[in-house]
């Protein structure tokens, strides 16, 4: 006779669980409204959102002003990698804020700190803005207009660079990416604001005297990262395409570069003829 066992056979089958859990599934973003990967945003998303799910810290609104700003900016500098090789198309004026507002803070915290350097440099200057009233409206005035107007030609010189990215990769037979080349360079305003006097004072108090050391390295080398990063994420690049569509943002830099030290030296000029 047969002895009844309390074990059961086993399907063998395949569940349809099983046959889900054999494949890869990447991860993709999808337009909130239309559910479309390709979308550019929705004309039902807000001024405030891409049009895409929101990856990018800025562009969400479950969080204050100063988390974003500084999330975004703290993903674009010190995972420069990942952020620029999956950044999504969307909307412009989301990214414009962000970059106008974070060259502000790195333009304006630059500035502040080197007033008392001037101040040590210049005592006799210093003193006269201090007793001339006529001397300290002109100095106001030219920190009000200056700091505005560096800050807007920081994030022109950002735009330029991604620009250049896009041209180079053209050439290399890439489809355009015109508007992420420019969501790109207006991202990317957030190296300036990670690695200004503001970033390194957040970054000592919140991780320490050697996490603000490493951003000096940072400071050189996240531009290379981060356009590598979209030339491959973005435009698919092969690698010796992807140096000479490089070499094309190299010389874009180095041009700002020249361009930024003119204005520099016509701003200096203006100054002692004030």
């Amino acid at each position: 006779m047969a002895q009844k066992t309390g074990l059961r056979r086993r399907d063998s089958r395949p569940s349809e669980d099983d046959a889900v859990d054999a494949f890869d599934v990447p991860a993709a973003v999808l337009c909130a409204f239309c559910g479309d990967a390709d979308c550019a945003g929705c004309e039902e998303a807000t001024i405030t959102q891409s049009g895409v799910l929101a990856i990018i810290p800025w562009e969400r609104t479950n969080a204050g002003l100063w988390t974003r700003l500084w999330s975004t900016a703290n993903a674009a500098t010190q995972g420069a990698d990942s952020f620029f090789a999956v950044l999504p198309d969307g909307e412009i004026p989301a990214a414009m804020r962000f970059a106008v507002l974070a060259e502000l803070l790195a333009v304006a915290s630059m500035v502040t700190m080197l007033l008392p350097v001037v101040a040590v440099a210049l005592p006799t200057l210093t003193l006269a803005i201090a007793h001339d009233p006529a001397l300290r409206v002109a100095a106001l005035r030219w920190i009000a207009i200056g700091v505005p107007a560096l800050a807007l030609w920081m994030v022109l010189a950002h735009v330029t660079h991604g620009a250049a990215l896009d041209v180079g990769a053209r050439r290399q037979g890439a489809a355009s990416q015109r508007r992420r080349a420019l969501r790109f360079g207006l991202y990317a305003c957030g190296w300036d604001l990670m690695t200004g006097p503001l970033g390194a004072l957040v970054t000592l108090f919140s991780k320490g005297f050697r996490a603000m050391i490493d951003l000096v390295d940072l400071a050189m080398h996240v531009p290379g990262r981060a356009s590598v990063a979209l030339l491959q994420g973005a435009y698919k690049l092969a690698p010796d395409a992807l140096g000479r569509a490089r070499r094309v943002g190299a010389i874009a830099a180095a041009l700002i570069a020249v361009a930024s030290g003119a204005v520099a030296i016509a701003l200096a000029i203006g100054w002692s003829f004030a």
